[in-house]
């Protein structure tokens, strides 16, 4: 009779063995999420406010050394200092919590730019002034210059902080720059911008000490300014200026095999030394040369602007950006440990690119973990597996930019430039809207 049991006994077990509370589904993005959001707060923002604010003159510190202690003359840029508007007010949107914290700090970033960076005689903002506010000359020119980049993210950072706060002082002031730019600036022969622009405004049409007169990198910038102005301020010529960037950077300034073309003539040719002797090719390496930074990042800026635009099914700008980001991984990914090279070349007679320049600077790394995401996002059963590329580059990220003894980002990835553990963290070209939006920009899409 025992040995007839037995076996009921034992379905009875498997059943409630098998019927018991089940394990919890581990969620595969928790450990990144977690990882991203404390890299944000603690190797960031805390590490960068409130020791930037300048309580004294006004707007931001510039100058850091790689200990965090205050080094160098803190002139101001106007670049910078709208980056730290744009990054406390986008800061402020994305933590509730913290609203009230990083709106102040945007509010006291905007106070400098309207009271010491904006021109109220001539109109548009300064590029450079010292630390008080007193404007200083531009470089090699001697005199005082204005520019379409510098003006751009003006736009771009008080834009998003009247979107945070609703400031309509800042509102009308962001108004104002970009009618100034428009007047000025625009070139209604051919479209696009001339970057150079005199005190009064007078654009130098053909260009500043060789450097052509339009460019990719003010270009971007001010479709991305354009994008974040239009959501403030729906006006029907914002508009018309943001599709009109869109579409000459995705169908005239981008080369068909993927890639920006760095420097345009006024009429919007792009400047090439391809065909020219090597002494003229490395002359003029600076004004032409693949730009995997820019790619990455103009991949997601072009997604973004068509998005706010309201172009419904917009195929074209979907296809250009997968191409820009897979030129970049298939030519100018480093296969080995991750991470973005900083510049490639297609010689003449060669169809491979050659990497001429291997380094690999924060702000490429930054903007390339957010495109790959995105494009997983995107693709996710691309053969690219984006998903993948961008773990690799977060540990990338991890290993050769993150400071983890001092807090922020080297300026270079230390596993090609290991003297970057010593460089300056902070100057008027290096501050924290590149890595801050990159890290906020995965967040989002990682809690979706």
């Amino acid at each position: 009779m025992r040995t007839k049991l037995m076996p009921i006994f034992l379905l009875l077990f498997l059943i409630l063995s098998c019927s018991g509370p089940k394990k919890k589904t581990v969620d595969p993005n928790e450990k990144i999420r977690a990882e991203l959001s404390e890299s944000l707060n603690k190797k960031l923002l805390d590490v960068w406010y409130p020791r930037t604010i300048d309580s004294i003159s006004g707007g931001f510190l510039s100058d850091f050394d790689y200990k965090w202690d205050m080094k160098g003359p803190q002139n101001k840029m106007i670049v910078t200092q709208s980056r730290h508007i744009w990054t406390c007010s986008s800061v402020a949107e994305f933590y509730p919590e913290k609203k009230t914290h990083y709106l102040k700090i945007a509010g006291h970033g905007f106070q400098f730019l309207k009271d010491k960076m904006w021109d109220p005689k001539l109109g548009g903002f300064f590029n450079l002034v010292e630390r008080e506010g007193n404007v200083l000359k531009s470089g090699k020119t001697e005199r005082i210059m204005k520019d379409a980049y510098g003006n751009a993210f003006a736009i771009y950072g008080l834009s998003t902080y009247v979107r945070v706060s609703g400031d309509t002082t800042a509102l009308s002031l962001a108004k104002k720059a970009f009618l100034w730019l428009d007047r000025h600036s625009y070139d209604p022969q051919f479209g696009g911008y001339f970057q150079f622009l005199e005190a009064d405004g007078t654009p130098l049409k053909s260009g500043l000490n060789g450097v052509p007169p339009k460019d990719q990198n003010s270009s971007i910038h001010l479709l991305e300014a354009f994008t974040a102005l239009y959501q403030v301020w729906p006006d029907p010529l914002v508009k018309e200026r943001l599709l009109m960037m869109l579409y000459l950077i995705r169908d005239k300034i981008t080369h068909p095999k993927g890639y920006l073309q760095l420097f345009l003539n006024a009429d919007l040719t792009p400047v090439s030394y391809r065909d020219s002797a090597e002494d003229v090719r490395k002359k003029h390496r600076q004004n032409d040369h693949i730009s995997y930074g820019h790619d990455v990042e103009t991949a997601f800026l072009m997604l973004e602007a068509s998005e706010v635009a309201g172009l419904k099914n917009d195929s074209i700008t979907l296809r250009k950006a997968k191409k820009m980001v897979d030129h970049s991984i298939e030519t100018g990914w480093d296969k080995t440990v991750g991470g973005f090279y900083e510049a490639g070349y297609y010689f003449r007679n060669q169809e491979k690119v050659t990497i001429i320049n291997d380094t690999k600077n924060w702000w490429a790394q930054a903007e390339g973990l957010n495109s790959l995401l995105m494009m997983a996002d995107l693709f996710p059963a691309d053969p690219h597996n984006y998903k993948l590329l961008f773990l690799m580059q977060w540990d990338y990220i991890k290993i050769y930019l993150i400071d983890h003894e001092h807090g922020d980002w080297y300026a270079g990835g230390i596993d090609k430039e290991p003297g970057q553990k010593l460089a300056m963290k902070a100057q008027i070209w290096k501050c924290n809207y590149h890595n801050s939006r990159s890290l906020m920009n995965c967040l989002k899409r990682l809690d979706r």
